[in-house]
């Protein structure tokens, strides 16, 4: 990484010059510096209003950058030690799509956990490309979902040598990593292409002592979620490219569904994000480090609950562990991870990331306090105190059930579909996506067969109060199966 070069800011540079023009604004957006919206711009502050412009020549074009974004990319890239950098203001599933749609049609085969994110299995169903799953280990006593085996990843490329690419997740929502320098070595043996969802992976490129990174391994592609752990704007990511992957043609498949329109405050963001993180992420970094493993620390000492780490590393399922995550077992206090996210934040004022149906998961930062360490630590053991069952019987013991796929994503997402009440849609092909959000991680995908236990696990999140999404049914009641 070029220090030198990290201290610049290129599209911020250019907005700060813009603001300072004070140019006639006769373009869109219609509020024209916050003018036209009063209490828009009391919200939200004129500074902001007054960068939310449109794309023109002295702050260039995100479809096809030539100047001042184009720049920011190149500097981006050398602080992800990637080939190419990609600005992306869809969100993250809109890297995770442009990433197996460059290198996948229809008819294609990719290997990839069936716990990945629904963007990935969103992106089979737009492209047509096929889904080859190798199902992640199981952890029964936390009731997460693992990495993947190396050994399995190795059978499934083995299995299936026409496979275009396969996605790894580095790391799970829980901080599971699998093992990346193994896979990428062995698939690119074998001519495919790695892809990694590194939605929760930024602090892997600048922090000391993480988990390895995409790019660090030789992958082909990996998808950052900057807003999620970087500091960036919410939906701002970047798009990472390794070599032997053609830039051109990731642009060109990246614009086929990234606005036009794309918005110079995630722009931004995510330039002044990337410097900051070059100059100052050991040390950010380390602080967060510092209050995850303390909270882990406090947590297991109140009983009942439990906060892994570093311990379940068995260099096969779990080959690392992200050391900022705080994902705490519930179960044993008797409650669901839900129940607690929900106590939390109803009770003490309290918002962590998600709940599921045996364990939480609060998102730690350097943006974080001491202070509200302490908050968050007290208030389970309030809960612990005042809401804990000594008996847990009845509860589920597994969050993830290994899916059976009985048609392509896309084929079942496209043909004739007939609306059951899910308790009679057992037998059936799902004809849609049945998720809990966070974390998106679909329960059912289009082309899997409803089995009992799933439709036990759907009924039991629902009484839990896990929000459920992805149904044409908005009331989640109903699920439409395919016709056949």
């Amino acid at each position: 990484m070029n220090l030198l070069l990290q201290q610049k800011a290129p599209i911020f540079e250019a907005l700060k010059k813009h603001k300072g023009n004070r140019v006639v604004p006769f373009d869109v957006p219609g509020h024209k510096g916050g003018r036209g919206n009063k209490e828009l711009t009391e919200f939200l502050g004129e500074n902001c209003m007054k960068v939310d412009v449109n794309s023109m020549k002295p702050l260039d074009n995100l479809c096809h950058p030539t100047s001042v974004i184009r720049e920011a990319e190149q500097i981006a890239a050398d602080a992800f030690g990637a080939e190419a950098a990609f600005f992306i203001v869809n969100g993250t599933t809109a890297a995770v799509q442009g990433m197996i749609m460059s290198v996948c049609k229809a008819g294609d085969k990719v290997i990839m956990p069936r716990n990945v994110h629904r963007s990935a299995i969103n992106a089979l169903v737009v492209c047509g490309a096929v889904p080859v799953y190798v199902n992640p280990g199981v952890n029964k006593d936390l009731g997460i979902p693992l990495g993947m085996s190396l050994e399995e990843v190795k059978k499934a490329i083995l299995a299936n040598p026409e496979a275009k690419a396969i996605l790894v997740n580095n790391p799970t929502y829980y901080g599971v990593c699998s093992d990346l320098r193994g896979i990428v070595s062995f698939a690119h043996e074998h001519n495919v292409k790695v892809l990694v969802d590194e939605a929760h992976g930024t602090h892997f490129y600048f922090g000391e002592n993480m988990p390895v990174s995409a790019m660090a391994a030789g992958a082909d592609m990996a998808a950052v979620s900057m807003h999620k752990t970087g500091g960036s704007l919410t939906q701002s990511s970047f798009l990472l490219c390794g070599e032997g992957v053609n830039p051109h043609h990731v642009r060109q498949v990246l614009n086929l569904t990234q606005t036009t329109s794309g918005s110079y405050l995630l722009l931004v963001s995510l330039d002044i994000a990337r410097k900051n993180l070059s100059l100052n992420g050991k040390e950010l970094f380390a602080k967060t480090v510092e209050y995850a493993d303390y909270a882990r620390s406090e947590i297991n000492k109140l009983g009942g609950y439990y906060a892994f780490g570093n311990e379940l590393i068995d260099y096969d399922c779990i080959f690392d562990f992200d050391p900022t995550k705080l994902s705490v077992h519930t179960r044993e206090v008797g409650l669901a991870g839900i129940e607690v996210y929900d106590l939390l934040r109803d009770e003490y004022g309290i918002q962590i990331e998600f709940g599921d149906i045996s364990n939480f998961l609060a998102i730690i930062s350097a943006g974080d306090r001491a202070m509200e360490i302490e908050r968050l630590i007290a208030s389970l053991s309030e809960i612990k105190r005042l809401y804990g069952k000594a008996d847990n019987s009845g509860m589920f013991d597994h969050e993830y059930i290994n899916p059976e796929v009985v048609v392509a994503p896309q084929q079942a997402f496209y043909s004739e579909k007939q609306s059951l009440p899910i308790k009679k849609s057992v037998g059936h092909i799902c004809g849609e996506f049945v998720m809990c959000y966070p974390p998106g991680i679909p329960i059912l995908a289009p082309g899997e067969r409803i089995t009992e236990d799933i439709v036990n696990y759907i009924l039991y999140a629902k009484e839990k109060g896990c929000l459920l999404t992805g149904t044409e049914d908005m009331a989640v009641n109903n699920i439409n199966i395919v016709e056949v």
